[in-house]
């Protein structure tokens, strides 16, 4: 009797410690923490920078709020510090999408901006309603749209992807716009390439981490873009939402990529909704590397899937 017990214990608790995987163990941004991504990030970039650049890092949010925006901010400058390739600017201001105020930098990286659904446009989300200001927040939309084109780059990390969700000029630059999500678990996902430079952090193997995996439409459709990481399907918890299996097992899955847009380019990454994933050192070095190639300081195979209609 006293071992069946034993055992029923021991399964509630083990079952217990795999639901527990499955839910986001929120953290305090703490100076330990910050050491610790010291200790693991790069101690030199890949490549040589062309110059010491200068990024700037978006991290508004007016809708969903990722606890992980504050941990991301720091995990970036932590990284240009360290490796030396940039230096790092953040603010949540969208007037700094001014065409003179981005004079001053390399890249513009999107730091979990998700806006408010469903509109999706967090400039008119600031500004408010009115023709005056959807006229300044086409603006400020267009300025980053040229920014990319004339030269530079973007970076998007997870949420960032959703902050001008139904704009199809944005949608193509990006490479895609969010569609939905399956719940948070844990995830595997395999590279397209073990050789190409930008996964070579990996060194061989499936990246492992918690996430709540991305799905996209809209300009995802025409695969304009260098897929980088694919989401293993085949073993995502679905629950009992059939529709959401058969939808998500009907294309494949690219959660990480790199692309064009005009002359500049822009390095996408859908990893990034956790903290404890900065704790691995092949994603920091995965995220150093996107950087550097969004910079133009490390140039390797980005040609799409398909060719831009």
């Amino acid at each position: 009797m006293k071992n069946k017990i034993w055992i029923i214990t021991f399964s509630v608790w083990m079952l217990s410690l795999i639901a527990l995987a499955d839910k986001s163990q929120k953290f305090e941004l703490t100076k330990e923490w910050e050491q610790t991504i010291q200790k693991l990030a790069p101690a030199n970039p890949t490549v040589k920078p062309l110059k010491k650049h200068k990024i700037l890092v978006f991290s508004l949010a007016t809708g969903y709020k990722h606890w992980v925006i504050p941990h991301t901010s720091a995990m970036l400058k932590i990284l240009g510090e360290k490796s030396g390739a940039f230096d790092v600017v953040v603010t949540t201001n969208i007037m700094m999408f001014k065409a003179d105020a981005l004079k001053e930098f390399d890249a513009i990286v999107l730091n979990n901006t998700c806006p408010k659904s469903p509109r999706r446009n967090i400039f008119l989300d600031v500004l408010g309603d009115g023709a005056e200001n959807e006229k300044i927040a086409k603006t400020l939309e267009e300025n980053i749209l040229n920014f990319v084109k004339e030269g530079r780059g973007l970076i998007v990390l997870h949420g960032g992807i959703t902050m001008q969700n139904n704009s199809p000029e944005f949608s193509k630059m990006v490479g895609g716009s969010f569609d939905f999500h399956p719940s948070l678990q844990k995830v595997t996902l395999t590279l397209t390439d073990p050789n190409h430079p930008l996964l070579k952090a990996f060194k061989g193997k499936p990246f492992i981490h918690s996430d709540e995996p991305y799905m996209f439409k809209n300009a995802y459709a025409d695969k304009n873009f260098h897929p980088l990481l694919i989401l293993n399907t085949d073993i995502l918890k679905y629950g009992k939402n059939k529709k959401q299996q058969e939808k998500i097992q009907s294309d494949i899955r690219y959660v990480a990529w790199i692309k064009k847009y005009g002359k500049g380019r822009v390095f996408f990454s859908s990893p990034s909704h956790e903290g404890h994933s900065f704790e691995q050192p092949e994603l920091l070095q995965f995220f150093l590397d996107g950087i550097q190639y969004a910079l133009g300081d490390l140039t390797c195979d980005d040609s799409p899937l398909k060719k831009e209609k």
